[in-house]
């Protein structure tokens, strides 16, 4: 069984180091539909990786989405370099920001600077569906 955290540390790992390749392919307009997604199965639940790697104004951009198991929460609170909208669509859990805890449900919209601490879990009987999008310009 893989640990948590290290998932969420290699998609970081992947966007930083995609983005750090002056070769690297720069990611381009699209409408991707969640069946041409990267998927991942884990403990916690299921990973989609939408769109990761630079763009024409970004350093490292990663959109994607994660149904959360209850009683799951990916990882522990953890930060990275990168800025960070989460939206929940389905389901309810916590969301931690930098030591605050606050309810979420379907709507609720985290915004989190870069190097904050941050973290979610389901508090709920059914499945959590988030879609997130983190970036950095530099």
């Amino acid at each position: 069984m893989e640990n948590r955290r290290e998932v969420f540390a290699l998609m970081g790992a992947a966007v930083m180091a995609t983005a750090a390749s002056p070769a690297a392919a720069k990611v381009k307009d699209a409408v991707l539909p969640t069946a041409k997604s990267e998927l991942t199965h884990h403990p916690f639940g299921d990973l989609r990786v939408y769109y990761t790697g630079a763009t024409e104004q970004l350093q490292a951009f990663e959109s994607g989405s994660l149904r959360l198991n209850p009683g799951a929460s990916p990882h522990p609170p953890h930060q990275h370099p990168e800025e960070e909208i989460l939206i929940v669509a389905e389901g309810s859990g916590e969301i931690v920001l930098d030591g605050k805890l606050s309810q979420c449900d379907a709507g609720s919209i985290m915004f989190c600077k870069a190097n904050v601490p941050h973290g979610i879990e389901n508090t709920g009987k059914s499945p959590l569906l988030f879609y997130y999008v983190k970036w950095k310009c530099a």
